[in-house]
């Protein structure tokens, strides 16, 4: 492909994306003392898996294709098990 500059950088996004989410990760189980998964983990996944689904369909990769797309059911299902969570609470107090 002749100037793919676009792609290189959708890939590379996705990527920074990814790394984000273990950065805040880190960041964040340190100031709680304890391993935490904050909320934003799962909306940098989703992000930086459509990043890197696009990248991987326009590079017609079908390795790299199924693997980003089956990430999606777990950083959904974790998101919608949060949300729960939090309505639950309100619902409580």
């Amino acid at each position: 492909m002749k100037n793919e500059w676009w792609l290189l950088a959708i890939g590379f996004l996705g990527q920074g994306l990814f790394f984000m989410r273990f950065f805040v990760q880190w960041i964040y189980s340190e100031k709680q003392r304890k391993s935490i998964i904050p909320e934003s983990f799962w909306y940098f996944s989703i992000g930086g898996s459509i990043c890197l689904l696009i990248y991987a369909v326009l590079r017609r990769d079908i390795v790299f294709t199924i693997g980003q797309t089956t990430g999606f059911i777990i950083y959904f299902r974790n998101l919608y098990f949060i949300k729960k969570e939090k309505r639950k609470k309100i619902a409580n107090s």
